[in-house]
């Protein structure tokens, strides 16, 4: 079995992307790891380099910035990326810049790859997710997040990415796909107040012009990360390979669970979701076989 990896990326230093960490989570199952590298002025290569790794191809791109419409610009760069994998391999296996595979978690993944790789309808595997906010010691556990994702898919040049790079579709169909008892640690609400916000100036600029940034972005030195409506206190392990970089946290936040800033509809639906498993209204971009 061939695995490929790949992700997109630039200007990871200035924003603070784990994108090392993200890469080594998951290079042990690959054969190859493609990065979709975009024009960066902060020393992002060298990074890359210094994972020293023979596995790791590099493709220079650069971004075209017009393409706003539901942040197309990153499933194009994401595309970029899934072309250069090679003819051969058997699954392509995505992780963007924020997220990160717990190590306890590869022999499930890799187990997975080999018990679907026969079975040609699974086109893609399912993992769940976690997504920390605000410090690595809480995580968000309103409606708001998105509890599943495509991260892996059958090398088909018919599957492309979707929308904003969030899941991948097959001639414009959802992806028909098994589940996998595996989690992916997504970082990208975990940086310092005042990086955290220079990204949002940046990021939502890929899907919103200068009249939306205005009205909807403030203008202020630290991202405030207050104003969430619903955390909870994360009690696991983070993967190995983030450990120096939690160490190194240098911001503070706190949060109190029981002041959770939810409508009387949004709690009950909540509850639901917790007693039964099922999000009511839940939108999913694959169809579970």
């Amino acid at each position: 079995m061939k695995v490929s990896g790949f992700t997109f990326i630039r200007n990871a230093i200035k924003y603070d992307y784990p994108i090392a960490e993200a890469i080594g989570s998951i290079l042990p199952l690959c054969n190859e790891f493609i990065v979709a590298l975009g024009s960066s002025d902060d020393g992002t290569r060298e990074l890359l380099e210094k994972i020293n790794s023979p596995k790791i191809k590099i493709i220079d791109t650069v971004w075209d910035e017009r393409l706003r419409e539901g942040g197309r610009v990153l499933a194009v760069e994401t595309d970029k990326a899934l072309t250069a994998i090679a003819s051969d391999s058997d699954w392509c296996f995505y992780i963007q810049g924020d997220e990160c595979i717990h190590e306890k978690y590869l022999p499930v993944i890799k187990q997975g790859m080999l018990d679907w790789k026969e079975d040609n309808r699974v086109e893609g595997l399912l993992f769940h997710y976690l997504h920390f906010y605000g410090s690595y010691d809480y995580v968000g556990d309103s409606r708001s997040w998105y509890r599943n994702e495509v991260r892996i898919i059958r090398n088909d040049k018919k599957i492309t990415s979707y929308k904003d790079a969030m899941g991948f579709r097959k001639n414009g169909e959802k992806l028909k796909v098994k589940a996998l008892e595996a989690f992916v640690y997504h970082y990208g609400w975990v940086k310092p107040p005042k990086l955290q916000q220079a990204k949002q100036e940046v990021f939502h600029r890929l899907w919103h012009d200068e009249t939306w940034m205005k009205k909807n972005i403030p203008q202020v030195e630290e991202f405030d990360y207050s104003q969430i409506d619903s955390l909870a206190p994360f009690t696991g392990t983070h993967p190995a390979i983030m450990q120096q970089r939690i160490a190194a946290k240098n911001w503070s936040f706190s949060y109190d669970p029981a002041k959770k800033k939810q409508s009387l509809k949004l709690k009950f639906l909540s509850f639901v979701e917790r007693l039964t498993g099922w999000s009511v209204g839940e939108y999913k971009n694959y169809i579970e076989i």
